[in-house]
């Protein structure tokens, strides 16, 4: 549908990477899971034909609630609706892409963003209770030291020195099923022995068994996926990252071999599911930590995400920063 963001614009897009923004072309619902009215009938979770609790359709978590603690929210944690819907309109001016400084570079202007709104909670990891991520270990913070120091001085000596997310390959796992700022609507389909879900952006497909395999040994993107059931929770466990990306901004969120995700899919209501996910990589953090962000039913289908198709951003890059190099020499 669109292609990455330009990562010459990797600048704007590490400014906004603790706001987190995110977006919502079919139909994102602010705050929580809603609650029934008094008197109301209670709701009864749909089921499969063969049984299973029924997740499919298309789901969208788009939300411009942060990743760590929304800063206009002081110590706060929960919001009342009152103050989310004060808090909103703060932050939905101070994202706007139409709104940027004289000089300051920017993608889109705000006509192509998605963001949604506010949740009711001010950031979306829920553990650790601040509402921050946890510290790099000693080693965890080694490598991703040596990756910006790379980056800043070899930032585009050849396509391999770009992220996944530029090169439209993934933008990783927990990455991939994260808000961000546009296209974060996801379909799942069920069989008995399957869970889909389809990720609109770079149009990723996860095919998870639910039938107790063994994990596969060989590396992948998007980790190694298996998949049962808790009650009414869908529980993926993913494992045997490849260790080909280790990022945390706005747009790509993976962190290597060593990680381990468990992610729980907990339907509230006809509208609207929680999705929660627990990072464990005791070589990367100095504690587990788990983010919730609820995903709200919507109407529509998704769309082409055509990105190796239209990724100008890509060889735009490269031929300036060779232009760059010509410029240097010729002084």
């Amino acid at each position: 549908m669109r292609c990455a963001l330009p990562s010459s614009l990797k600048i704007v897009a590490f400014g906004i990477a603790i706001v987190w923004v995110t977006a919502a072309p079919l139909a994102a619902q602010p705050g929580t899971a809603a609650k029934p009215a008094a008197g109301a009938k209670a709701w009864t979770a749909p089921k499969t034909p063969w049984g299973h609790p029924d997740r499919q359709g298309i789901w969208t978590n788009t939300t411009t609630t942060p990743l760590e603690p929304l800063p206009e929210a002081a110590d706060k944690k929960v919001l009342t609706e009152d103050e989310r819907a004060e808090l909103a309109r703060k932050v939905a001016q101070r994202v706007n892409a139409d709104t940027r400084r004289p000089g300051q570079v920017g993608a889109y202007n705000e006509f192509w963003f998605e963001r949604g709104t506010l949740n009711t909670r001010t950031s979306l990891v829920i553990d650790p209770p601040d509402g921050k991520v946890p510290a790099y270990t000693a080693e965890g913070q080694k490598r991703w030291d040596a990756i910006d120091s790379s980056r800043k001085q070899h930032p585009a000596d050849s396509w391999l020195d770009r992220s996944s997310y530029d090169r439209c390959i993934t933008r990783g796992l927990p990455g991939a099923m994260l808000p961000g700022f546009y296209n974060h609507n996801y379909q799942i389909l069920q069989t008995p022995q399957y869970v889909a879900i389809v990720v609109e952006m770079i149009h990723d497909a996860r095919i998870i068994p639910l039938d107790g395999r063994p994990h596969s040994p060989v590396p992948q993107w998007l980790g190694d996926s298996r998949a049962h059931w808790e009650g009414d929770t869908l529980v993926v466990e993913t494992t045997n990252f490849n260790d080909k990306v280790f990022e945390r901004s706005v747009v790509v969120t993976s962190f290597g071999a060593g990680s381990k995700l468990v992610e729980r899919f907990r339907r509230v209501d006809a509208d609207t599911m929680d999705y929660q996910v627990t990072i464990q990589d005791p070589r990367m953090f100095t504690k587990p930590w788990t983010i919730s962000t609820p995903m709200a039913k919507a109407d529509g289908l998704l769309f082409e995400y055509a990105c190796h198709e239209g990724n100008y951003a890509l060889p735009h890059i490269l031929s300036a920063a060779r232009s760059e190099e010509d410029a240097t020499k010729k002084k």
